[in-house]
């Protein structure tokens, strides 16, 4: 998958949320709350974030569920400015999904993905805390 979040430091278990039968999500896909405990691939600006994708899901295999990540430190990829110690919300103003920007007043609270620990330009890949919804740190 282009642009993937890599796992680097593994501090919580997986967890198990809902998918889509037809649903193809790959591994390291940043996932959207789609419902209550319900996920699916993240593919807008300031989306509600669940997680991350832990496994891969094909699409029509008949599996309902799927193992994500909340908790650990991850390699996403710069859809813009990433700033060091700033909240991070999804983008996909460039066109590519899975990306990730410095959060805007618009994307505070469950739509931010965690805390940028390195600061980044487009295309560049750096370092993040995923924890999704518990931060409020943005930009001015």
């Amino acid at each position: 998958m282009t642009n993937e979040c890599i796992i680097v430091y593994e501090t919580e278990i997986p967890l198990q949320c809902t998918v889509a039968d037809g649903a193809g999500i790959e591994k390291g896909a940043i996932l959207s709350l789609a419902d209550l405990h319900t996920g699916a691939m993240a593919t807008g600006d300031a989306d509600y974030v669940l997680g991350i994708a832990a496994q891969e899901k094909i699409a029509s295999d008949g599996r309902t569920k799927l193992a994500y990540w909340q908790g650990g430190i991850f390699k996403g990829v710069a859809g813009g400015t990433v700033t060091a110690g700033k909240s991070i919300m999804t983008y996909n103003g460039t066109g590519a999904d899975n990306t990730l920007i410095d959060a805007t007043n618009a994307g505070v609270a469950a739509k931010t993905v965690g805390t940028s620990l390195e600061t980044a330009s487009v295309g560049e890949t750096f370092l993040f805390i995923l924890k999704p919804g518990v931060n409020t740190n943005v930009l001015a």
